[in-house]
């Protein structure tokens, strides 16, 4: 058994590698304990690497955000998803990657949310009187990431517990 879940984990990466030659994936955190779900980051993985997308700039030709996928098309949230990631930077992802907080605190700690909000400094909030990061999102994210390391053995454990969703569209 301890040898399965290594050998999952690096298949499932080999699988999405390789899928972004042919499109790039779409990874977004989808904060679950909104009401109806909201995206507070997202990031492309392609073959030429990886980028940091702020949700609230992303969006489709009704001028709808990224953030706000699952109130734009509650029966085809990852369809707008997609179609904003046309309209905003003319790429069409085909797998689209949900991760929720619990999979987040899993793998890179359960501070891991506290610590994005202590260096963002909420790119699209002015006004925020709250607000004591400096960071914009992506970097906050990376940041916070990197502080506690990555556990990649929780990544087959979110996914078989639905924490992390893989989504073809």
């Amino acid at each position: 058994m301890k040898k399965i879940i290594p050998i999952a984990v690096v298949l499932v990466f080999l699988a999405l590698v390789l899928s972004t030659v042919f499109s790039p994936i779409l990874i977004i955190a989808e904060d679950t304990e909104e009401g109806d779900p909201g995206v507070d980051m997202a990031a492309i993985l392609s073959v030429t690497g990886f980028e940091w997308i702020y949700p609230g700039n992303s969006v489709n030709s009704h001028g709808e955000t990224l953030h706000n996928i699952h109130l734009i098309d509650s029966n085809n949230p990852y369809g707008a998803a997609q179609e904003i990631m046309q309209y905003s930077y003319n790429i069409t992802p085909h797998v689209i990657v949900g991760i929720n907080n619990d999979a987040a605190e899993a793998i890179f700690g359960t501070s891991i949310i506290d610590d994005i909000r202590a260096n963002d400094a909420y790119n699209g909030y002015a006004g925020n009187d709250n607000v004591q990061g400096t960071m914009d999102r992506g970097d906050a994210v990376g940041t916070a990431m990197s502080k506690n390391g990555m556990n990649i053995l929780q990544i087959p454990i979110q996914i078989i517990m639905g924490n992390i969703k893989f989504h073809f569209v």
